[in-house]
């Protein structure tokens, strides 16, 4: 049974992006899915110095071996201010200390979602120029404007918007 990651890039409990990962994810049959709670592996935010004294967390280096073992990761990013979240942008810092390549090329559906009408572009288009360079496959990307009122009752109420997802997960799909 193929295994995919899926990650909301928040540390928000009640997250948005959380809730957009799961719904993807749930659209596919006969895999497991390993959820990435970033609550779960805090880390010291990097710095060399931390580095040199007390070395890799060990949260990052199981983190690194999650990914390694997978088979394809769905992302959800938060955008905090135009950019990734702090917790999620610490992560890929820590791990990227144990091979630049976080992603391992793994296809990777890439997504995010806000409030706004913008629906997390901003952070969006960032991941999609700079994962490449750290091993992402990026196979799909879809972007949920204003996640309140696309988004209701555990679904994607835009049936435009719900298409299209569709369509990018599908193309997950036959990449994994």
């Amino acid at each position: 049974m193929k295994k995919i990651i899926k990650i909301a890039g928040s540390s928000s409990k009640k997250s948005i992006n959380k809730t957009l990962a799961t719904y993807a994810a749930n659209k596919l049959k006969n895999v497991e899915i390993i959820t990435i709670d970033l609550n779960k592996y805090e880390m010291p935010l990097y710095n060399i110095d931390i580095e040199t004294e007390y070395g890799i967390p060990q949260t990052a280096i199981k983190l690194d071996a999650i990914f390694e073992h997978s088979d394809g990761i769905i992302i959800s990013l938060a955008e905090h201010n135009g950019s990734y979240a702090v917790a999620f942008k610490n992560i890929l810092d820590w791990v990227s200390r144990i091979n630049q390549k976080v992603w391992k090329n793994k296809p990777m559906l890439l997504m995010s979602t806000s409030p706004g009408e913008r629906g997390g572009i901003t952070v969006l288009q960032s991941a999609k120029s700079y994962f490449p360079f750290i091993g992402g496959n990026i196979i799909s990307d879809f972007s949920l404007p204003s996640f309140y009122d696309n988004f209701s009752e555990s679904k994607i109420t835009n049936q435009k918007l719900e298409d299209v997802l569709i369509k990018k997960v599908n193309l997950f799909k036959e990449a994994i």
